[in-house]
């Protein structure tokens, strides 16, 4: 739920049809966020405040004591049937501190004996499954998987920032953008860092079986219950927050940081900023975690570099570029996450925003900030009479706590920024889930979307729709992407999360390093994608995808006349099918000469025409290859891996045409068929695919992911 909820957009959108037309004039011409953050609060009424609170009451995160009583109970009934995971999560919900704050707060004493045993029977089971989490993480004493040369193929400490063989560059149509400084092998590491802040979304669940009592227990559990509010590790041991009955994390250190950083001011809020959406909470996060001094020194020019650039000079204008930061040099002299600067100065778009987008996001905040204002005293790094302490200055006493207020407005004018930075710079932080049955020996899995981020340093790569890097997150503490452990700049172990970008191809200095933000050439069609990226970053793509593709499109319009291209243009442009020429083995086109409802060979030499009948026949053979594929896989019985094998084998085929065979999604599948080949006891055919799998896991995961090492040790008992 990244935007507010729907009962408060839709009361916003009536406020705004109803404002006076000159007022309404003003608010569209207004390109200040200050000025635009004051009128909001002028226009934000009692009525607001009472109806947001309405809404609110259905989101409640106060401590209820007959909905602990529920929890019990069904951990209770969990826990006689042997569902260890489940029980564990409904008594976290329940006992709030675990087993340890229950003894210290006076357990009946003739129940210890009870309370023992659970402790000790499902601690003895989940320890199983987080020694093994743990191994995921551990360093192997030698690495059998990296690949020759690519830095970190030996265990060590990676520092967060932008690597050594990659560089800032900057022009006046791209911005500020990442390049290669020097020759960049395909799957070395470009940029290795965390986030300036993160919140989880609610609702993703993450518990989900096959069906039966036991899942439908589990599933009441989504990510919010799994993994910890501030650094997303996953546990089934959460420590709650002592005020609220929704926060929790993975240990008494993570609830102490979160607290002193921003739920002290969340946590009386927490109904509200549930119903106002990720995005509000996320951008009163970094505000909070900013604190007074940096936001002032942020808002502070710098010569003419730090002025706004002209509404028509956007960075979207050029090929292969993204609205992200502003047109102007960049203000810090180091990128890395925990960077303010680089925060606050990326591109808000006010100019862009449609009216009624601005005045939606302007209400919401104006409505949290006033709220806000009520809470009581400010949280540290917004106290000015702390900050003068600590710089040993003594204040006069009328700026002091007392006059805190005053300061308060900036608060929320850089909430209301950050708000509108996040539009086009938010980054969704994604996670394999497990949807396997359970101790499945072949591993099914799914990507999931756990939490909301903004990553200043990751927002320096530009959007191609045929990116040239991968991307992978790490929750918790962390090892490195290359097996190294994540350090602070202090020299301290990392917790939190992780972003790591490897280069997915070969890059030659000077090449840019891009990214995609989400419309991909080998899933959608070009004028799609150019429709959703215009939509959300405000830029017509050039990348060299969609430049290709409309090349092709104009050349097959001066071949077969506008008037067959009239018939087939709605369906949005003419990416590659993903599909392959029976006779040719070169990839198919849509065709234009019958209407758009076939395709040809886009090998000029072969020509081999394909009629869409013929193509949802062989589509619909391989669909169903692969449900008979996991269908066989799930009953788990000896006979059926070879049966399951040669569905996914077609499957594979189609999937390695479709999205590349150095795709993410084919080594998905090429790892599920070893283990088929494996379990099924075929010895060369599982040796055979483990090297194809390996070299994809390793370029987009990197030398050190927990696959590569069931790999090896597949591979070391059949070679054995």
């Amino acid at each position: 739920m990244d935007l507010p909820c729907v009962q408060w957009q839709e009361h916003v959108a009536q406020k705004w049809i109803g404002l006076d037309p000159e007022l309404k004039e003003t608010l569209t011409s207004q390109l200040d966020i200050d000025e635009l953050f004051k009128c909001a609060l002028t226009l934000t009424t009692q009525d607001d405040l009472d109806f947001g609170k309405s809404i609110s009451s259905g989101y409640s995160v106060q401590k209820d004591a007959e909905r602990a009583a529920k929890c019990r109970e069904r951990g209770n009934s969990s826990f006689k049937t042997r569902d260890y995971t489940a029980a564990a999560l409904h008594y976290s919900q329940e006992s709030l501190d675990d087993i340890a704050n229950a003894l210290k707060n006076d357990y009946p004493s003739h129940l210890l004996h009870k309370l023992e045993d659970r402790r000790t029977q499902c601690l003895k089971r989940l320890s199983v499954g987080q020694t093994a989490e743990e191994g995921h993480h551990r360093p192997a004493s030698k690495d059998h998987n990296a690949p020759d040369g690519a830095p970190g193929a030996t265990a060590g400490l990676l520092t967060f920032g932008i690597r050594p063989h990659a560089s800032v560059g900057f022009s006046s149509e791209k911005g500020r953008h990442l390049v290669a400084a020097e020759p960049i092998a395909a799957g070395e590491v470009v940029l290795h860092d965390r986030p300036y802040s993160c919140v989880l979304i609610p609702g993703m669940e993450e518990v989900k079986g096959k069906g039966g009592r036991q899942d439908a227990e589990r599933a009441l559990f989504g990510v919010e219950h799994r993994r910890c509010h501030r650094c997303l590790t996953e546990t089934l041991r959460p420590v709650p927050c002592e005020g609220c009955s929704y926060s929790r994390y993975c240990s008494t250190s993570c609830r102490r940081h979160a607290w002193e950083e921003h739920h002290c001011w969340e946590c009386p809020l927490g109904a509200e900023l549930k119903m106002m959406g990720v995005m509000s909470q996320l951008a009163l996060r970094v505000a909070l975690k900013a604190g007074l001094k940096n936001v002032q020194m942020a808002r502070e020019p710098i010569g003419d570099e730090h002025t706004e650039p002209e509404p028509g000079g956007l960075k979207g204008e050029s090929s292969d570029s993204s609205p992200r930061h502003s047109n102007g040099t960049d203000p810090c002299t180091s990128y890395h996450g925990d960077s303010y600067a680089s925060v606050f100065h990326l591109r808000h778009h006010l100019n862009l925003h449609s009216p009624d987008v601005r005045f939606q996001c302007a209400v919401t905040i104006a409505t949290l900030f006033l709220k806000l204002s009520e809470a009581g005293p400010p949280p540290a790094s917004w106290d000015r009479s702390k900050l003068f302490r600590a710089d040993s200055r003594s204040p006069d006493e009328e700026d002091g706590v007392a006059d805190w207020r005053s300061d308060l407005w900036l608060l929320g004018s850089a909430v209301l920024r950050h708000m509108l930075q996040l539009r086009c710079n938010a980054q969704a932080i994604v996670t394999l889930q497990d949807t396997g049955a359970a101790n499945s020996p072949v591993q099914s899995s799914r990507e999931i979307r756990i939490a909301t981020a903004i990553f200043p340093t990751l927002s320096l790569l530009n959007h191609s729709c045929r990116p040239n890097t991968s991307l992978v997150f790490g929750t918790g503490a962390d090892l490195s992407a290359d097996g190294g452990e994540s350090v602070t700049e202090e020299g301290g172990p990392a917790r939190g999360v992780t972003v790591t970008i490897r280069a997915s191809k070969g890059l030659a200095p000077g090449q840019e390093i891009l990214h995609c933000y989400g419309p991909h050439s080998n899933r959608m069609a070009t004028q799609e994608r150019r429709r959703l990226l215009q939509e959300q970053y405000y830029f017509l793509c050039q990348c060299e995808a969609c430049t290709e593709e409309e090349e092709e499109e104009e050349e097959e319009e001066d071949e077969e006349g506008s008037e067959g291209r009239q018939q087939w243009s709605g369906v949005g442009g003419r990416p590659q099918s993903g599909l392959l020429c029976a006779k040719c083995k070169g990839s198919l086109k849509k065709s234009s000469g019958d209407g758009g409802k076939g395709f040809v060979c886009s090998q000029a030499s072969c020509a081999h025409r394909v009629s869409l009948s013929e193509v949802s026949r062989r589509l619909q053979e391989i669909r169903l290859g692969l449900e008979k594929a996991v269908d066989l896989m799930e009953r788990e019985r000896p006979g059926d891996w070879s049966n399951a094998a040669s569905h996914l084998e077609r499957s594979a085929v189609a999937i390695g045409s479709q999205y590349g065979e150095d795709s993410i999604e084919l080594s998905q599948q090429l790892f599920k068929l070893a283990q088929l080949h494996f379990n099924g006891g075929a010895r060369g055919p599982a040796l055979s695919v483990i090297p194809k799998v390996r070299r994809l896991l390793r370029l987009h995961g990197g030398p050190h992911c927990h696959e590569l090492r069931e790999l090896q040790a597949m591979e070391d008992c059949l070679q054995g």
